[in-house]
């Protein structure tokens, strides 16, 4: 196998798309609309409550830019500038990535008793246009308000 030398414009591209494929591992999305339990059901909302979740793996991110962080710093200068330089990049990178995965997402998590007495708890991350009360379908697509027939 024939080993090719590579450039220092090679090697850092070679190490900024390995550090954004990491930072990307480290982060999750929390999704816009979750069921936990079977879909197409009818039932009440019993509750609607707001809270804040966590949008990444802390630990991931974290050693994850520490790495990327050190490559990058690694790049820099040479003898004791560039071990000075790796240190300072580990470090700042750890708390980059740190600090993108502790971003916060605000989601509303919908209790509702389905018709047959059990419950569900839908999260979502848009404010529901729903009341305690309200009669209401989950289906796959989301939790829809029912039509009330007139009274």
């Amino acid at each position: 196998m024939k080993m090719t030398k590579l450039s220092g414009w090679q090697r850092l591209a070679a190490v900024l798309s390995t550090g954004f494929a990491l930072l990307l591992a480290g982060c999750e999305t929390t999704p816009a609309f979750q069921v936990s339990q079977p879909s197409s059901r009818d039932g009440t909302v019993e509750s609607i409550v707001q809270d804040t979740v966590q949008s990444g793996n802390a630990a991931a991110a974290t050693i994850g830019g520490a790495v990327v962080g050190g490559l990058l710093g690694n790049q820099i200068g040479g003898g004791r500038g560039q071990t000075a330089a790796t240190i300072v990049g580990a470090g700042g990178g750890a708390f980059v990535g740190n600090q993108a995965a502790q971003r916060q997402t605000l989601v509303w998590r919908i209790g509702v008793r389905y018709d047959d007495g059990s419950l569900a708890t839908i999260q979502q991350t848009t404010a529901p246009a729903l009341r305690i009360g309200d009669r209401v379908r989950v289906t796959g697509n989301g939790i829809e308000l029912l039509r009330q027939g007139p009274n």
